[in-house]
């Protein structure tokens, strides 16, 4: 598995945020769950190499989609869309909700050996943590996407992690749904 002459195009990563659900017919689901919070309930999908986050909670929803592809995206209730090459951070409030929504994100591209013990980490991770987790093996190696979610009282924290062997691509991303 040479990682260094195969390169993912970061450019084609992008995080959109909707200010409605999204219909699971249009992706490809390996998991799906629900996390119920005191104050509204978050809805969680893991698909290869990307994931989409819906926080519920009757009058305000937020869905994030984070996704390697640019077509056959819904349009309709897009707040707001970015690439994610590199490191980026975002926040949106829903005013009339009081509902804030923060994510950040970070990109980059690994050494094979690099590449590997991340992997290795990232496995141990998933397992002592009881992560959503779903791997999968592409000529290139070795790939993982996985979800932690942490529900508190006023908050919902998720931790997003997708490793991708063709270029010993990982990309992590930290979202938060604070309802008030």
């Amino acid at each position: 598995m040479d990682l260094s002459t195969q390169t993912v195009s970061t450019q084609a990563y992008q995080a959109i945020l909707y200010d409605r659900a999204l219909h699971p017919e249009l992706f490809n689901l390996r998991s799906r769950r629900v996390h119920v919070s005191p104050r509204g309930e978050l809805e969680t999908w893991l698909m290869p190499g990307s994931h989409m986050l819906r926080f519920d909670r009757g009058d305000a929803c937020a869905s994030e989609l984070l996704i390697d592809r640019e077509n056959g995206l819904p349009e309709a209730g897009v707040i707001s869309a970015f690439l994610c090459a590199g490191e980026h951070e975002f926040e949106h409030t829903f005013e009339q909700q009081k509902l804030t929504y923060m994510l950040s994100v970070q990109t980059e591209s690994l050494s094979e050996n690099l590449y590997a013990a991340t992997m290795r980490e990232m496995r141990e991770h998933a397992a002592e943590n009881e992560s959503d987790a779903f791997a999968w093996t592409t000529e290139a190696g070795e790939n993982l996407s996985l979800l932690d979610v942490q529900v508190y009282h006023d908050q919902v924290h998720v931790q997003a992690y997708h490793l991708i062997a063709r270029g010993g691509f990982v990309l992590r991303s930290q979202s938060l749904f604070e309802h008030k």
